[in-house]
């Protein structure tokens, strides 16, 4: 079993390259099915499509709730399928396992009127200029939080406008970059230079020189939110979510978002960005024929 699990976290993180949380995610679920195993003293040959029911009713007596679980039966499920194409098993147990449907709740986005306030932070210190970059960048051209973490200076033409940014799975896509976060982004070149130096390679770091952790920019993206006076704790993938929002409302190009969010399948994105209904009723009244009453039209 456990040659097995190395072999398939080896395949994750050097042939799939998932990413590091991701990873994370499959150690953790699948160290709950060799731990199960453990215990009923089975080798990886003699797991069956009961014991998998088994291990799935025991997680969800330790209170996994049903999306948890889906996510983990997804771990199984692609385990046994590289154990499958590499014949350390004879069938797949895990086929036709099923958990309890979830309700996949919409991300949450800002509106526009909270995007542009947020953006408008004031402050003059070195780091308030940094994190005003940070946000701007975010919102601007719609990367996740890992994509930004690894951007070096190399990545980007200020003059250009553009940058290039490494996705997941390894993929690589251009994405414009707006003009206010063009300029946020050039203030802040300024001052990193003259804090730690022009040798530097990483967009956002400390005032040390080193490059920025998630946690970091979590706490700081908080801090500005509640600043900024946002009736919700403001995290990275909200500023992804807004971009994306703002920008299907605006456009109605949905092909033209998801190229531009770096998703595999156009269903990601139709599930990813929603249009606000206000909005919708609108362009409605705006454009229907028959949506509003004539002005002549009497009571």
């Amino acid at each position: 079993m456990q040659a097995a699990l190395d072999d398939f976290f080896h395949h994750l993180q050097y042939e799939k390259q998932v990413s590091p949380h991701t990873l994370s995610n499959y150690q953790r679920d699948l160290r709950s099915l060799a731990e199960f195993c453990n215990q009923q003293a089975l080798s990886l040959s003699q797991i069956s499509h009961h014991h998998l029911r088994q291990c799935l009713a025991a997680q969800h007596r330790r209170g996994l709730k049903s999306r948890s679980l889906q996510r983990w039966l997804s771990a199984l499920r692609s385990f046994f399928r590289f154990c499958l194409r590499h014949k350390r098993i004879k069938a797949d147990p895990s086929s036709g396992l099923r958990a309890p449907k979830a309700d996949k709740p919409l991300p949450k986005a800002l509106d526009v009127d909270q995007a542009l306030s947020l953006m408008e932070v004031r402050g003059d210190d070195v780091l308030m200029i940094r994190d005003r970059a940070c946000v701007e960048l975010f919102y601007s051209s719609g990367l996740r939080l890992s994509e930004l973490l690894s951007l070096d200076w190399r990545n980007v033409d200020l003059r250009g406008r553009q940058l290039r940014v490494t996705g997941k799975g390894g993929k690589t896509r251009e994405l414009p970059i707006g003009q206010h976060a063009t300029d946020a982004l050039q203030q802040w070149r300024k001052l990193q230079v003259e804090q730690c130096g022009s040798g530097v390679e990483a967009i956002f770091t400390g005032l040390s020189g080193r490059r920025l952790g998630s946690r970091a920019i979590q706490k700081r993206l908080q801090q500005l939110g509640a600043i900024q006076g946002l009736d919700q704790p403001l995290h990275p993938h909200m500023l992804r979510h807004s971009f994306a929002s703002h920008l299907l409302e605006s456009s109605g190009d949905l092909r033209g978002v998801q190229e531009l969010l770096g998703h595999a399948n156009l269903s990601t994105t139709q599930v990813y960005t929603h249009l606000d209904f206000q909005h919708l009723a609108k362009v409605y009244d705006q454009a229907h024929p028959r949506a509003r009453r004539r002005s002549d039209d009497s009571d």
